[in-house]
């Protein structure tokens, strides 16, 4: 009798059966060889910001065509080709950080920090200048750019390397505040002296979110932020402008009030409320035709509920969920101290920013200059947080794989039963 021999592979094959891998869409075979991503999580993250991207595209050139125009002699595309221009550098960038070594970030960090305060320094020189009340901008070879939202990132990349090393092991409060608050003070400081307080507000966002994930003890944590709370109503009403939004939002607004603090807020809020369900369609919005300043930018939010309806809120807000989901998997995940404070103070930097700004459009909280992340108009803010998922997708090299459930034995097989004879 001739013995069948199975086909050589590797063990566990079945004749026939796909290889690993093979059956996987042609989509996500391009994403993996693009950005070199292995990890499940870090290419949801990768998909969510590239799409958030374009979409943000579609909605800047929605929301800036009437300003475009007016600002640019006719020139309705003016805002959207530079911000275009932005994406267009701004993602290869990202793939080219995705495809760095992550002991890179740790070698270089500090170098990191240092030349982001040194650029936040340019902003009190006669490069900088003002914009909208706040001296956060420099002019560089007759490009504006605002330090502060790279020095985000340096400032997340080097937190988590000082902290790295002391990671869940605080024996007292002086380790939790040297050496990571100095630094983060001078830098905070250097962004409230330029009276941009949504900024520096993210930046204590990304110092708290860095102890937490480096495990410093929440007892702490929570003086510090009773400390913080206490600085930011003294730094609000020190000046008339942030003590009246505020006055606003606490108590609603005056008839007097409508022309100057409330303007926004309350533009804001018609624009939601005419959108309904469905919008009433893409570029048709009304609150665009300067109604509501700064409609491309910090309230951009407003023009897409508008335009899509709640509808489109509710997914852009599902988007960003997605994208906290899948980072907050891999904070968990990761073992290496260091990757985890990075990516989790990266996390709630894209995040929390995202979820600021949705809740001032909303009126959920008074109005803070801080952009919508990958959707609203500003070069810097695009390029910073597109080389921080870089980082976040550079560090994720280091994950472990996840682990397997093990197959669930099968009974062997039983041999049939010979036929019983029939009885005589």
């Amino acid at each position: 009798m001739t013995t069948v021999r199975p086909p050589l592979g590797r063990p566990g094959s079945e004749p026939g059966a796909p290889e690993p891998g093979r059956g996987a869409a042609p989509a996500v075979v391009a994403v993996r060889r693009l950005f070199g991503v292995t990890d499940a999580d870090a290419m949801i993250v990768v998909g969510t910001v590239v799409f958030l991207v374009l979409f943000g595209l579609v909605m800047v050139l929605s929301s800036s065509a009437v300003i475009s125009a007016q600002a640019n002699e006719g020139d309705f595309f003016a805002v959207f080709l530079r911000q275009g221009l932005f994406a267009l550098a701004g993602i290869p960038l990202m793939l080219v950080v995705s495809r760095i070594s992550p002991r890179f970030w740790r070698k270089h960090a500090r170098h990191a920090v240092m030349l982001g305060l040194a650029l936040q320094v340019l902003v009190f020189t006669g490069l900088g200048y003002d914009y909208g009340g706040n001296r956060n901008w420099i002019t560089l070879f007759g490009f504006s750019a605002q330090p502060s939202e790279f020095l985000k990132l340096a400032l997340a990349v080097w937190l988590a390397t000082v902290l790295a090393d002391r990671a869940n092991a605080f024996p007292d409060l002086r380790s939790v505040v040297i050496p990571a608050l100095p630094v983060s003070g001078v830098a905070i400081i250097m962004v409230l002296a330029g009276q941009d307080l949504g900024t520096a507000s993210i930046m204590i966002a990304i110092v708290l979110a860095a102890l937490f994930f480096a495990g410093a003890p929440l007892r702490w944590l929570g003086g510090m932020v009773a400390v913080l709370a206490v600085g930011a109503v003294l730094f609000a009403t020190s000046s008339a402008s942030r003590s009246s939004r505020i006055s606003v939002w606490l108590n609603g607004c005056a008839p007097e009030d409508y022309e100057y603090t409330c303007w926004q807020s309350v533009h804001a809020l018609w624009a939601l409320g005419s959108g309904g369900l469905f919008g009433v369609g893409l570029g048709n919005s009304a609150t665009k035709w300067r109604w509501l300043p700064h409609a491309e930018n910090d309230f951009i939010f407003a023009i897409i509920g508008e335009e899509l309806g709640l509808i489109g809120a509710v997914v852009v807000l599902a988007l960003f969920a997605v994208l906290a989901v899948a980072l907050m998997r891999m904070v968990r995940r990761h073992v290496d101290p260091f990757a985890r404070i990075a990516t989790g103070a990266i996390m709630v930097w894209i995040v929390g920013q995202a979820f600021v700004n949705i809740a001032v459009v909303l009126g959920m909280l008074p109005v803070f200059g801080v952009p919508l992340p990958f959707i609203s108009a500003g070069g810097s803010a695009l390029l910073a947080s597109l080389l921080a998922i870089g980082v976040v997708v550079s560090l994720s090299r280091e994950l472990p794989e996840p682990r397997l459930r093990p197959a669930m034995p099968t009974a062997p097989p039983v041999a049939p039963r010979a036929p019983r004879r029939p009885a005589r």
